[in-house]
């Protein structure tokens, strides 16, 4: 378990159960009762073999979470391209934004993605986050694109 910045919380990957269920309880929380997102796109097969990474507050409240989908599962997203991870369901509970949650948990999913080797993680950016990601050193290209009825970008960083 890495220790994010600041004392209070900590980042780790959601191996057991419980820590995927709080994972999942954030994504619902953040895309489907905040943004709207339909319940059942923000769920999908891909969910069983992503690896999860989850903040959670010393009293164990989660903060946020997010996942990195590679190989088969991320090929669709990333050109086929085997040496590229996708970072997706990036989501920081509202009272939790502006303590660097999402900074630690990017980081997190970027340490998850070296350790499986790969070259680059790529993501699709709701395009009010843009400047968040490019912040944490990631370049946008290609057009805008809708994505659950929101405008995205898809943007990439080499590890």
């Amino acid at each position: 378990m890495s220790l994010a910045p600041g004392p209070s919380y900590a980042v780790r990957v959601a191996d057991d159960p419980a820590d995927r269920e709080a994972c999942f309880a954030v994504r619902k929380e953040v895309f489907v009762v905040e943004q709207g997102v339909p319940q059942e796109i923000e769920y999908d097969a891909h969910d069983a073999d992503a690896v999860h990474v989850l903040a959670i507050r010393e009293d164990g409240v989660p903060l946020g979470t997010g996942r990195l989908l590679y190989g088969e599962a991320a090929a669709a997203k990333v050109d086929g391209d085997p040496a590229v991870g996708s970072l997706g369901r990036l989501a920081v509970m509202r009272a939790a934004r502006g303590l660097g949650v999402g900074a630690a948990l990017v980081r997190a999913i970027e340490e998850a993605a070296r350790a499986r080797g790969l070259a680059a993680v790529d993501l699709h950016a709701q395009t009010h986050a843009l400047g968040f990601y490019e912040r944490l050193g990631y370049v946008a290209y290609g057009p805008e694109f809708p994505d659950a009825g929101m405008p995205h970008r898809a943007m990439r960083r080499t590890l």
